[in-house]
């Protein structure tokens, strides 16, 4: 490395070796100071042998390196801007390797004490997505870069996970909310798509006419769509599970065909739901004003989905291959929704155990 004067500022020049063993050159410009080259120099030293002496701002950055390629865009989005707003302003400039549970106890009770201008808090939910973030980042360190243990996990975690409630719509009240639909034949469509299939709302604003097979009554999903930084985004769905063909009714297969007969020479990848989710959220708030039914969110018409599928009888194992979930969330997440075997099992043991005894008796 070497420090130059260019012009009214300083430039550093920086030669390595990559890890193909090629020879490569970079360079930064533009430092007011001789001083500020010199330290990020010596910051850019620290990160290529990766000693730990570095600031957590430039860890960061490797663990950017690492991971960025590895998760989904929208899911890095998420973990980078609760990073850099709620972690780097507060650890950025303390060397990695000298922070301890004390410092990060002292953050948490920041985050714990904010107040917003109109007295709102950070949630459990949210606290505890932040902590997890900074946790993540020191184990990142522990596991690959010689951190003596993480200080995040010793400090302990704070705020908690809450489950939201579950709201659903019965069959009857999803009817009543279709029909004032009808006046939008976009909207319509998409929510007998969400209602009658249980996809989630990325699925469905992914799907091509590709998609479906209507001679044999089927759709499948095999991407999400998402809305990022203002760009149309399309990912793979949200888990493994989540590629799966789905069995359409026969009414909605004639719908879904109209619908498509509806869109002007549309190609067979392109989207058939020009919308977004922002859009569904002001229908929703529509629909169910004028409908006079209970408000739910666009998320729960899957689990109305679900709901009235359980009713219908069929085994969590059949659901879940229809809906992209395994088997036993369906049964953790919807148990109370099952018919209750308690009292069968009851019932049978108390025949067993006559049959026993009539047995013993008998001579």
């Amino acid at each position: 490395m070497a420090v130059y004067k260019d012009g009214d500022k300083w430039r550093v020049i920086y030669r390595y070796t990559n890890y193909k063993g090629e020879r490569k050159q970079t360079q930064k410009r533009g430092f007011a100071t001789k001083r500020e080259a010199v330290a990020w120099e010596h910051e850019v030293m620290l990160k290529s042998d990766s000693k730990l002496d570095m600031t957590f701002a430039s860890f960061f950055e490797i663990y950017e390196e690492d991971k960025k390629k590895r998760v989904k865009e929208n899911t890095w989005e998420s973990k980078s801007h609760v990073i850099r707003t709620k972690i780097l302003p507060y650890f950025g400039e303390r060397k990695i390797a000298e922070i301890e549970p004390k410092d990060v106890i002292a953050w948490q009770n920041e985050l714990l004490a904010y107040k917003g201008e109109n007295g709102e808090v950070y949630s459990p939910t949210y606290l505890k997505t932040i902590h997890s973030q900074l946790s993540a980042i020191f184990n990142h360190a522990v596991r690959y870069y010689h951190l003596p243990s993480n200080p995040a996990q010793r400090a302990g975690t704070m705020g908690s996970e809450e489950h939201k409630k579950m709201l659903f719509w019965t069959k009857e009240e999803y009817l009543k909310f279709a029909d004032v639909m009808m006046d939008k034949p976009v909207s319509y469509y998409a929510f007998e798509m969400l209602y009658w299939t249980g996809i989630r709302c990325g699925e469905l604003l992914a799907l091509t006419p590709k998609d479906f097979n209507f001679e044999r009554q089927e759709m499948t999903i095999n991407k999400s769509y998402q809305r990022l930084n203002g760009r149309d985004v399309i990912t793979t769905p949200k888990t493994k599970k989540s590629n799966r063909t789905i069995k359409m009714p026969k009414f909605l297969c004639e719908e879904m065909q109209e619908y498509i007969g509806m869109l002007y020479e549309i190609g067979e990848d392109e989207r058939l739901f020009q919308i977004t989710k922002s859009y569904l959220h002001h229908e929703m708030d529509r629909g169910a004003k004028a409908a006079g039914v209970k408000r739910i969110r666009i998320h729960d018409l899957r689990h109305s989905a679900i709901s009235l599928l359980i009713e219908m009888g069929f085994s969590a194992l059949a659901i879940a291959e229809r809906v992209g979930h395994e088997s036993i969330d369906i049964t953790y997440r919807y148990a109370h929704l099952f018919p209750t075997k308690q009292t069968e099992m009851a019932d049978k043991l108390d025949v067993e155990r006559m049959e026993g005894d009539e047995a013993w008796t008998r001579p």
